[in-house]
């Protein structure tokens, strides 16, 4: 059986002014960029040079909104109504969408960022305004959601494709629920076990939970990390593991 599936990692989270840490190079080893919009982090320079970074290396770009926080990186819980939900989502895919164009290309998916993407998981109210707000925009973007979270459901609902997302780096919950980070286990920290686990979920479509169950799952693209110490040497290092086990890379648009 050929598995395929999409790596795409979060990019653009710095500033103009300073050197854009490991995202020019990890991008030889992603399929797709979610690209900053401003809110949680980057500014327009920052995402001027993504976007062109993408091109160049023909890699899916795709909107990265978020709550409007940059002391805390848009990670922490802001109370907020599905029409503030929508309008912050069109705010920040149009922002992207104009770079993306005025350079000539296309914007391929959007994926919602931090306590804005899992405050979605299980708020349908709030998935759905996201979802809306991307179709409106473009009903051929896909939408990226946790696998089998409210935001899935609410793209395919409006008629978006989405691609189903697990993360390499994170530990799970019963539910299919990411650990949240202020638990001490939330985090992978070991390689090797990070790359069991993603290859696991690709090819069985499940996942171990942190209480030693199995819960199922659908893997269509993988989340990394660009803003760890070690992010490019596992960026290469999970590219590499993948193709040896018989996974296929490939940008998300072009096998949803």
């Amino acid at each position: 059986m050929i598995h395929k599936v999409d790596l795409n990692c979060d990019m653009g989270e710095s500033f103009g002014a300073y050197r854009m840490g490991n995202d020019e190079e990890i991008l030889d080893y992603v399929t797709s960029a979610n690209i900053a919009c401003g809110f949680h982090a980057g500014d327009p320079s920052t995402m001027r040079k993504t976007v062109k970074l993408a091109l160049e290396k023909n890699v899916g770009i795709g909107a990265h909104p978020g709550l409007q926080d940059l002391v805390g990186f848009g990670r922490r819980n802001i109370a907020l109504s599905p029409q503030e939900a929508y309008d912050l989502t069109i705010y920040q895919i149009g922002a992207l969408y104009g770079f993306v164009k005025a350079e000539g290309g296309r914007l391929q998916h959007v994926k919602a960022h931090g306590a804005l993407y899992n405050m979605a998981v299980k708020n349908t109210a709030l998935s759905e305004a996201i979802a809306e707000a991307v179709y409106k925009i473009d009903p051929e973007l896909v939408l990226f959601g946790l696998s089998g979270s409210e935001i899935t459901k609410a793209g395919e609902k409006i008629g978006l494709r989405t691609a189903n997302e697990v993360f390499s780096d994170r530990t799970y919950q019963r539910d299919g629920s990411l650990t949240p980070r202020t638990e001490s286990n939330a985090l992978i920290t070991d390689p090797g076990i990070a790359i069991d686990q993603v290859i696991r979920m690709v090819k069985e479509n499940k996942v171990a939970t942190v209480e030693n169950t199995d819960v199922d799952l659908q893997a269509e693209t993988i989340c990394i990390h660009g803003d760890g110490v070690h992010a490019l040497d596992f960026a290469s290092e999970i590219s590499r593991s993948l193709k040896e086990a018989g996974i296929n890379l490939v940008k998300v648009s072009e096998f949803i």
